[in-house]
């Protein structure tokens, strides 16, 4: 009876995600379409900047103080665990599979990242609500259980564009951006002069037409006339090329590390500054401040992020429901991967870690990091492998 109890308990969240996922679904049909395309983009346009760093942010700073921070320093030694793990069992099933080349990436990538955002997010707290909840209190269930799910994401979009996305990068095939013309259609002057060894070429070719100028009569030469047209920019040009190759290798670092700071790793290290620093939290935190408010509606933005995210889940696998594709072996392979191996591994260490004391016995802590490893794969895999592409 205890273990029906126990399967109710984690089922009925699981029901309420797949009806609201499957309404998502019926509002994103094209004769609905309340969650056609251009509604989707704005929608997770705010989920992405608004709703769920607002979520992030709230939990953390009401729930994560200086002393229970120090509590939770294994849940990233954790994630990096699943990360490495799934990268090497991803290595040996593309193996074991011969995955075709141009895939390597995606499937490490599949492997490796969990889906540490929205799904901890969605089904710690719904757990927490339930009546017969095994980790007590219903609202301190609930507000730890955002605490722990939203540094769980937090730490996982780091790991995912700094790990995983190198990962996807390096297995990945390389894409030339150079599209190759006929020669015939391209114009000498263009060819010439964006090419450092056509300027040199020029400016060879004007010293001797300068000569050939001085002791022929009419000045006339063979060479065409196209080539010394660069002669006034030869000076200008190459400094012209070194500045704008900075410049692009700039906006490179810049975009990696943009990556690095999405909203919701903003949201998180606000959210525990917030926590951790006395003062701030005796301001803005705790009731009868003059500043509480500024958290009650952070708060009440951060309230609408679940149920938007689920409604968006389900319209997001409408495309993905029109078919799977011709790679079942590889679709299989991913699923034992990421449902079978990993939360054999991630029990092994999360029951070690108790056993040898590392972590504090909180049942609800445990959960989460056993979740960390029972996890699809990350839906910003589907990001990271355009953007390699790309680069």
């Amino acid at each position: 009876m205890k273990f029906l109890k126990l399967y109710l308990v984690a089922l009925t969240p699981i029901l309420k995600l797949l009806l609201t996922t499957a309404f998502g679904t019926f509002l994103a049909l094209d004769r609905i379409d309340i969650l056609g395309k251009n509604a989707r983009k704005h929608i997770n346009a705010m989920v992405y900047f608004v709703f769920t760093p607002a979520l992030i942010m709230s939990s953390l700073a009401r729930t994560i103080t200086l002393r229970n921070m120090f509590m939770l320093w294994f849940m990233p030694l954790n994630i990096l665990v699943t990360y490495i793990a799934g990268t090497f069992l991803g290595w040996l099933l593309i193996k074991i599979t011969r995955v075709p080349h141009h895939l390597h990436g995606l499937v490490l990538g599949c492997c490796a990242a969990g889906n540490l955002a929205s799904l901890p997010l969605i089904v710690v707290p719904a757990i927490c609500t339930e009546r017969n909840s095994p980790f007590g209190d219903m609202n301190v269930c609930y507000r730890n259980g955002l605490a722990y799910a939203s540094l769980s994401m937090a730490i996982g979009y780091i790991y995912a564009w700094s790990i995983t996305f190198n990962v996807v990068r390096i297995y990945s095939p390389p894409v030339s951006n150079v599209v190759k013309v006929d020669e015939s259609a391209v114009t000498p002057m263009s060819a010439i002069e964006t090419d450092p060894e056509n300027l040199s070429k020029c400016s060879t070719l004007t010293l001797a037409t300068a000569e050939d100028n001085n002791t022929q009569p009419n000045g006339s030469i063979d060479r065409p006339e196209i080539e010394c047209k660069v002669l006034d920019a030869q000076a200008k040009v190459p400094e012209k090329l070194k500045i704008m190759k900075l410049l692009k290798i700039l906006a490179d670092k810049i975009n990696n590390m943009k990556v690095l700071i999405a909203p919701s790793t903003m949201a998180a290290i606000f959210g525990l500054t917030i926590g951790v620093v006395p003062q701030f939290r005796k301001v803005l935190v705790d009731d009868n401040t003059p500043l509480h408010v500024v958290q009650d509606s952070i708060t009440m933005l951060g309230d609408a992020s679940i149920p938007t995210m689920i409604l968006l889940l389900g319209a997001n696998l409408l495309k993905g429901l029109k078919g799977l594709g011709k790679q079942l072996p590889l679709i299989v392979g991913i699923i034992v991967v990421k449902y079978v191996a990993l939360p054999v591994i991630g029990i092994t260490i999360v029951r070690g870690a108790v056993h040898f004391k590392w972590i504090h016995p909180d049942p609800l802590y445990q959960f989460v990091l056993l979740l960390q490893h029972a996890l699809p794969p990350a839906i910003v895999v589907s990001k990271l492998f355009p953007v390699v592409f790309l680069k």
